[in-house]
């Protein structure tokens, strides 16, 4: 199980593939996305990796958070985020994950905070139907009628759906696809919307429902800290070495 990024929605744009038809996109940016920290069974009880991305000024920081980057030897973050891994995909404390972590057409998971819309009533929360637009009803066409019983149960049941907060919530969004990837500009193009306002954090990981396809690297498409090669780089086996040339012959032999 490989791990995911951490991103910024940008916005949504259109896709033309080479036969005219457009796909819709959301663009996603990651802003220096680095591992920040490596969660053990022997120290934690679970394997995973702590991910770190945006930029964040020490002086407003606590003396522990600055520690803990300082001991990473990765500038502070804005955003930090978990992602559950395998032992044998874990990435160096330090090291960036590229957009080419993602391979064009593999499917994935992308999790998000809704766009808040503030206290809303029955009918836009909770798509309630409303009362009747006709005679019989005055001034309350758009309230959710009945809340509980009268003596039997005599109370209004929990988890009934009223008016209240609206949006801020938690939501994932399965199997979208990966139209483009930009290492350079550290772009992630996928197919559809994306939960969340423009500018807000969201993670992307490997789709849970769909298999990984082949071109995928393991554990991940990464550039170390130390500007050493990337993973895929480093995994590609090294050239053989050539033969040596026979001695010439001594004369006279």
């Amino acid at each position: 199980m490989r791990s995911g990024v951490i991103a910024q929605k940008v916005g949504m744009t259109r896709v033309f593939t080479e036969t005219g038809e457009h796909i819709p996109v959301t663009v996603l940016k990651l802003g220096n996305c680095q591992v920040v920290g490596h969660r053990t069974t022997e120290k934690n009880g679970y394997v995973a990796l702590q991910l770190g991305s945006g930029s964040r000024k020490s002086v407003y920081m606590p003396k522990a958070e600055r520690g803990q980057f300082a001991v990473a030897k990765v500038e502070p973050k804005r955003k930090l985020a978990e992602f559950r891994v395998t032992e044998d995909a874990l990435i160096p404390v330090g090291a960036e994950i590229q957009a080419d972590h993602f391979v064009v057409g593999q499917f994935v998971d992308v999790t998000g905070t809704s766009t808040g819309k503030g206290f809303a009533g029955g009918m836009k929360r909770w798509n309630f139907g409303g009362l009747r637009a006709t005679h019989g009803v005055s001034v309350s066409h758009r309230s959710i009628g009945s809340t509980g019983g009268r003596q039997d149960p005599g109370k209004t049941f929990k988890n009934k759906k009223m008016p209240g907060h609206m949006g801020v919530d938690r939501i994932t969004t399965l199997n979208l696809r990966v139209v483009q990837t930009d290492v350079a500009r550290g772009l992630l193009l996928v197919e559809g919307a994306v939960p969340g306002t423009k500018g807000g954090w969201i993670t992307v990981r490997d789709a849970v429902k769909k298999p990984l396809p082949k071109e995928a690297v393991k554990p991940g498409k990464f550039k170390l800290a130390d500007g050493g090669a990337d993973k895929k780089a480093a995994d590609k086996p090294a050239p053989e070495a050539a033969a040596p040339e026979a001695a010439p012959a001594e004369e006279g032999a």
